[in-house]
């Protein structure tokens, strides 16, 4: 092989890997889970009707569901803003008061979050059942 089709070789090789590279970046960039707190959201001045997530701690005092119009309430917030989210179906098993929370949806025009995607966050601590016990979470048949 000569040193000239090396180099053309070589530079194939490279464009290959390059155009590789940049269609993954691509494709896996709109599946990257992001959100915004509360804070960040506020500062950037999201507008109503645009599609954002958001994160935070939901607040004590805030969580209520009504089951007969499945109407779903609370207030996520980051230490320092807080957003009222209102969402419809029932909450995940793991939504709780003090539990991490990110919401997909909008901000409505009075400043209140309409979520369509409401997903509990949990803790990575795993603590597995003693030996020879029953998980308090499991049901009887």
């Amino acid at each position: 092989m000569t040193v000239s089709s090396r180099r053309v070789l070589l530079i194939a090789t490279l464009t290959a890997a390059v155009l590789v590279g940049f269609v993954a970046v691509q494709n896996l960039t709109p599946s990257s889970i992001y959100y915004l707190t509360p804070s960040e959201a506020r500062q950037q001045a999201i507008p109503p009707g645009q599609a954002v997530r958001l994160g935070g701690l939901v607040l004590a005092g805030t969580l209520a569901y009504d089951p007969t119009s499945r109407l779903l309430l609370f207030s996520i917030g980051d230490g320092t803003t807080s957003v009222a989210v209102v969402g419809r179906g029932a909450p995940p098993a793991l939504l709780r008061e003090g539990a991490g929370a990110v919401v997909e949806g909008a901000f409505a025009d009075d400043g209140t979050f309409r979520a369509v995607t409401v997903l509990a966050k949990h803790n990575e601590r795993y603590a597995p059942p003693s030996p020879g016990a029953t998980p308090r979470d499991r049901t009887v048949p």
